[in-house]
């Protein structure tokens, strides 16, 4: 993800979750691959807190690996999206 994803949260939809939800559209859709790399947090353009809250969502759904030093992940199994 070498550029910023566009999204548009709706309605009271939680910016975090609004987030999360994007980057999971992105995997399911085949646009980010098991191991790609995500761009920074600083790079989403919105408040570091929000961001950190919905890389906490993703690694919780399963959606990403974090590796200190690294950088941030597509998890290498997806659970599937009816899970």
């Amino acid at each position: 993800m070498g550029d910023a994803p566009e999204f548009r949260p709706q309605g009271h939809e939680l910016l975090y979750v609004a987030i999360a939800d994007h980057i999971t559209a992105r995997i399911e859709a085949g646009e980010l691959k098991p191991g790609a790399r995500l761009a920074p947090e600083r790079d989403l353009a919105v408040a570091y807190l929000t961001v950190r809250r919905a890389m906490v969502e993703l690694r919780e759904r399963g959606r990403i690996l974090t590796v200190h030093g690294k950088g941030t992940f597509v998890a290498p199994d997806q659970p599937s999206p009816d899970a």
